[in-house]
């Protein structure tokens, strides 16, 4: 088995801490070390080190290396440009594929936490079982809420059991809900959320991209050739459209299944689920406060976040905020308002603030 680490994204929504420099995945966000170092860890147990690789933009590759001193320079699968997951995982998949042609290729995200990571690992193991039946494989995750930030998998027949688990083949995909259609997935037992992590045979998934996306396949082809040549890949990929691999493979294929798990999942995508996490580690204190990186005085202050920079910060009679201290920004954020952080982002940007990006 190989594993890709998608770790090309630039966590906007992280902002101030997670920038364009410095990446919310090169960070440590949710414990001691990054979330790159974590997403490693968390599947060696599986695979040696050797069949781990990381796709990323050209910028993060020096501070991956530096994060990961053992893994080999050539693992590190560099894109010219950001193109989405599918040109991506397509790059990536045709030079595994060179490597062991009959290998199963797990696609996980280098900004996911995951809580119970030996339920994660076995999950993989029930998937990679799957995927060697032909199928295109996600883990489902099992919702506790009616959540409209995620997509959707709805199940259909059972596949049988694998390692312990039931698997279904997928009926359908969907997009973020409303809060009423939410409310009746959830009561319905039969959805997932999409956790975008898919494990599936290398053939299996360049012959679906043959099959779903011929023009980036052959371009795949041209790619494989100048690598092989010695050539630099950039005019080719220049001229390669983006697209994610849920809309360019996933909803097209017909031997998809889900595999569903209660792993303790979150993908990391704003502030509110860092307090989300710590609050579940027992992190809070009795008022549902988070402290990270500084010391907190909270008076009348309850289900607050502080991401500090070693100075004290005090709070007075706040209730479900957010406040980042990087240094050089200050971040103050109702909870329930953190998806709007992209309006500060897109602000710095048009008014050319670069030193904050």
């Amino acid at each position: 088995m190989f594993a890709l680490i998608l770790a090309g994204g630039a966590g906007t929504r992280l902002w101030p801490r997670s920038r364009a420099a410095l990446p919310k995945q090169l960070l440590a966000l949710t414990g001691g070390e990054t979330m790159m170092q974590a997403t490693v860890k968390r599947v060696l147990p599986l695979l040696p080190l050797e069949h781990i690789f990381v796709a990323t933009n050209r910028e993060y590759a020096p501070l991956i290396r530096e994060q990961l001193p053992g893994l080999p320079a050539a693992n590190i699968v560099e894109e010219p440009a950001a193109k989405n997951t599918a040109p991506c995982i397509g790059l990536a998949a045709a030079h595994m594929h060179r490597l062991d042609p009959g290998a199963v290729m797990a696609s996980l995200h280098a900004d996911h936490f995951i809580a119970d990571e030996e339920g994660f690992r076995q999950a993989l193991l029930a998937a990679a079982e799957v995927a060697q039946a032909g199928y295109l494989v996600t883990l489902g995750i099992t919702p506790d809420k009616p959540e409209t930030g995620y997509g959707y998998i709805r199940r259909g027949e059972a596949l049988g059991c694998y390692n312990n688990h039931p698997v279904y083949q997928v009926s359908q995909f969907l997009e973020k809900p409303d809060l009423a259609t939410a409310e009746r997935f959830l009561a319905s037992g039969e959805y997932y959320w999409n956790s975008g992590i898919f494990i599936w045979r290398l053939s299996t998934l360049l012959d679906s991209f043959r099959e779903y996306m011929p023009e980036f396949y052959e371009q795949l082809g041209q790619i494989e050739q100048a690598v092989a040549a010695g050539q630099a890949i950039d005019a080719i990929w220049q001229q390669i459209q983006p697209e994610s691999i849920d809309v360019g493979i996933m909803e097209k294929a017909a031997k998809v299944a889900v595999v569903p798990v209660s792993i303790g999942w979150n993908d990391v995508g704003s502030w509110a689920a860092i307090h989300e996490i710590n609050t579940v580690a027992g992190k809070a204190d009795a008022h549902g406060n988070v402290a990270l990186g500084a010391e907190h005085l909270a008076i009348n202050t309850h289900g607050t976040l502080v991401q500090g920079n070693g100075r004290l910060i005090a709070t007075i009679g706040l209730e479900d905020v957010v406040i980042v201290d990087s240094g050089d920004a200050l971040l103050v954020c109702a909870k329930d308002k953190v998806q709007d952080i992209k309006k500060v982002v897109e602000w710095l940007k048009e008014n050319k603030r670069t030193e904050l990006l």
